[in-house]
């Protein structure tokens, strides 16, 4: 009994990081009675692995948050098998053998581990031919001030036209269950990565046929950013235990890669940055979840920002969130120490400043204590040196890792998790002066001036929580920054705050800082009503903010009043252009790239509940 107590970090984070399918048609799932033979074996020892280390807090009344088996089946085995092996889940499963990790990720699944091969009638002969520059398109915010602002002329796509946006091609990625990773554009070409399997591709961006792959070590959980030097274009990215790469996209060959990362437990989610020879990668720490193991020394990584050399990855500097490494503090229950202070991650992806040649992050709560001034703050960066220059801190005292509330590495303070997720975006207004804006998890909105960090401007558009408010981003054009508003997504939080949830889309002025509208995410027949949320990053060309939401549906919304023009429902089976089973869900994380009349979506997300899925979409306007 004692050694699955300790053990329980395993369950509960199987919950956390595969949960999945909640009002999923059972027809999808397939039982172990309707499997060959010859996995009686390998699943009657999977199910005596999920007895012995998982079953102890799934079906357990006193772990609400833990689904049970039956509604974690939908994910592939093989996504479960990467959260044990390098994802969140390491820390948890290092008592079990590989043997048994394969086991007990069959088991779950209900599925055999076996590699997708994708048919050679997918693939097109592949002639790069260069870039246009006109058309491409890369990072998370599609530009390195991350406005998430396409030009009418880019986009292809307007008032008039977003009527005949029809889907042209639907190609289907191997053993995925998370659409993470944001393609970028570069001439006829779309490269974008499968964030569980490693696989890097180049896909034709008007028929949806492969050109070449490639496989990193790890998912890429993260977006692509392509660069030009002379006739040679680079893809530069990230996989999720923080191994850079740069690609040649000319000839599908990887440069070279090097790991970022210095922390043990260190990973990467935000998009690279590429600026003046430098590669910035952004650095967040797994510890938010080893913490859940109680025998777990909690907690010593922080958040930070390597900057390497583009042409060798040799590391030029390193800027570390908390500058002060963390010691031994005052004692836990079982009597071992505390370590701190930690944390401070940075999840989402730098923003570039030419002018002032500075690089600003948002970094999310301590994971222990002392907290610090840097959590849940905007900081900018020199470039040249990785100095701080300055650090505006919106929440104090937050406090928080998946050990909380109860288990015995939480901190024991009211920390509510309230991180800046999205890469700032720095916009310059009709007035003619820059801003940078920033959205938190807290639900509110903040306009800084990129100068000095000064507060210009603050506006709460939401309740906010752990999983509320402002997740993965923003978009801006010279008016308005348009929000998305995640606040329903699993009715998680945890304050007492006399504030309504409203989740939805609000486009705010940007000079001002009022709300011009707000429109609620609209309500979905049948499924969770927690899916009734807007968390992935909108985008915006003029007249249009399209926006995804959990229910799995793409939205485009009227810039001027917020009403609703065009609608798609990408919950639903898709015959695919490679010839794999392919199905939306849930659309989060990043946003649409839209380019040359064509929109590409990723829809499938499965982290926090929400609806799986495996497919990259194209949608074409009518010529």
């Amino acid at each position: 009994m004692k050694n699955k107590i300790n053990r329980l970090g395993i369950c509960i984070f199987l919950c956390i990081i595969i949960i999945n399918c909640m009002g999923q048609s059972a027809g999808l799932i397939n039982s172990p009675k309707n499997l060959p033979k010859d996995s009686i074996q390998i699943m009657e020892a999977g199910r005596i692995v999920f007895t012995n280390t998982c079953q102890a807090c799934h079906g357990n009344k006193a772990f609400p948050q833990a689904p049970s088996l039956q509604l974690l089946m939908a994910v592939p085995p093989r996504a479960i098998l990467n959260t044990l092996n390098s994802g969140k889940m390491r820390q948890q499963a290092k008592a079990l053998s590989e043997k048994e990790r394969e086991e007990v990720a069959q088991y779950i699944s209900h599925k055999l581990l076996k590699e997708t091969v994708i048919p050679k009638e997918a693939y097109t002969k592949y002639v790069f031919g260069g870039g246009n520059k006109l058309y491409d398109y890369s990072g998370f915010g599609g530009n390195p001030e991350g406005t998430n602002f396409r030009s009418a002329e880019q986009s292809g796509i307007s008032r008039e036209n977003v009527d005949s946006l029809k889907l042209k091609w639907a190609f289907a990625f191997p053993d995925a269950s998370d659409m993470r990773s944001k393609p970028a554009i570069v001439g006829k070409w779309i490269i974008t990565g499968n964030s569980i399997t490693g696989d890097v591709y180049a896909i034709d961006r008007f028929t949806g046929k492969l050109g070449w792959h490639i496989t990193a070590s790890n998912g890429i959980r993260s977006g692509i950013v392509v660069e030009k030097s002379g006739n040679s274009y680079t893809a530069y990215f990230a996989d999720g235990a923080t191994y850079v790469y740069a690609v040649d996209i000319n000839k599908g060959k990887i440069i070279w890669n090097t790991k970022a990362g210095v922390d043990a437990m260190a990973m990467n989610t935000g998009t690279v940055a590429v600026s003046r020879g430098k590669v910035f990668v952004p650095l967040s720490s797994y510890e938010v979840a080893a913490a859940a193991d109680s025998n777990y020394n909690c907690c010593t990584n922080s958040g930070g920002v390597a900057a390497l050399n583009a042409k060798t990855g040799a590391l030029i500097w390193y800027h570390r969130v908390i500058p002060t490494k963390a010691t031994a503090r005052k004692d836990k229950r079982n009597k071992k120490p505390f370590y701190g202070p930690s944390g401070a991650p940075v999840w989402g992806s730098p923003t570039v400043d030419f002018k002032r040649n500075l690089l600003y992050i948002g970094t999310g709560e301590n994971y222990s204590l002392p907290t610090t001034s840097t959590s849940d703050a905007i900081q900018a960066i020199n470039m040249t040196t990785g100095k701080l220059v300055w650090n505006f801190q919106a929440t104090e005292g937050d406090a928080w890792n998946l050990a909380c509330p109860t288990i015995i590495n939480c901190p024991g303070t009211k920390g509510r998790d309230l991180d800046f997720g999205m890469a700032p975006i720095l916009v310059t207004g009709k007035d003619g002066k820059q801003r940078l804006l920033a959205g938190q998890k807290s639900g509110v909105v903040y306009a800084i001036s990129p100068e000095n960090g000064k507060l210009l401007w603050r506006t709460r558009i939401g309740k906010g929580g752990a999983l509320g408010g402002i997740h993965w981003g923003m978009a801006a054009d010279s008016e308005n920054v348009y929000a998305a508003n995640a606040d329903n997504l699993l009715g998680i939080n945890y304050d007492s705050l006399n504030i309504k949830i409203t989740p939805g889309i609000y486009a705010i002025d940007i000079i001002s800082g009022q709300v011009k509208w707000a429109t609620p995410t609209p309500k979905i027949s049948g499924g969770p009503s927690y899916l009734r949320a807007n968390s992935a990053a909108p985008v915006v060309v003029p007249g249009i903010v399209f926006a995804g939401s959990n229910d799995g549906h793409l939205r485009a919304y009227d810039t001027g009043d917020g009403h609703i023009i065009w609608d798609y429902n990408t919950d639903k089976e898709f015959d695919t252009v490679n010839g794999l089973p392919g199905k939306g869900g849930s659309v989060d994380v990043a946003s649409p790239v839209i380019a040359d009349g064509m929109l590409y979506l990723n829809s499938g997300y499965s982290q926090f509940g929400q609806k799986p899925g495996n497919v990259l979409l194209g949608f074409s306007v009518k010529n």
